[in-house]
């Protein structure tokens, strides 16, 4: 069944996950901040392989394999607070921690939980004279494969 992402789909901060396959206990995503109301909009949050040519001398073909994945760069931009400073604290650049979306939501035993070992690498306020709310962009680096579809966790 098809849906609407925006209503959905949760973002969470967590400082801690302890497991090596990242997947986080209920009470490290109790720990965590969800920040979904917070989000104007997010860019990244996806992997990309770059094949390799692999061309031989008994084909003009030039077929491929596998190569090296990476992530997109990624980042949210939140709104500003304009008595709070929050985004700007806790995810101030050298933060270490994980994203984790909740894609299908936060129902225990749905699949669609990615989870993506990050550092902030830059938070920066927006400023213009649009006729628009005020935003602070934060930017983080992934630095480890991230965990993809994985179930949330009872």
């Amino acid at each position: 069944m098809r849906f609407n992402r925006k209503g959905t789909t949760k973002i969470y901060y967590l400082p801690v996950i302890a497991a090596t396959t990242l997947i986080p206990t209920t009470v490290e995503i109790t720990a965590g901040t969800d920040y979904t109301q917070q989000i104007n909009a997010l860019d990244g949050w996806s992997l990309a392989n770059t094949p390799i040519d692999t061309p031989d001398m008994a084909s003009t073909f030039v077929s491929k394999i596998g190569g090296d994945d990476a992530a997109a760069d990624s980042s949210l931009t939140f709104y500003e607070d304009s008595t709070l400073d929050d985004i700007e604290t806790d995810l101030a650049k050298g933060t270490v921690g994980f994203i984790i979306m909740f894609s299908k939501g936060k129902t225990a035993g749905a699949k669609g939980m990615d989870v993506y070992p990050v550092t902030v690498v830059s938070n920066s306020k927006a400023y213009t004279t649009d006729n628009e709310a005020a935003k602070v962009t934060v930017q983080f680096a992934v630095t480890a494969r991230p965990l993809q579809n994985g179930t949330v966790p009872s």
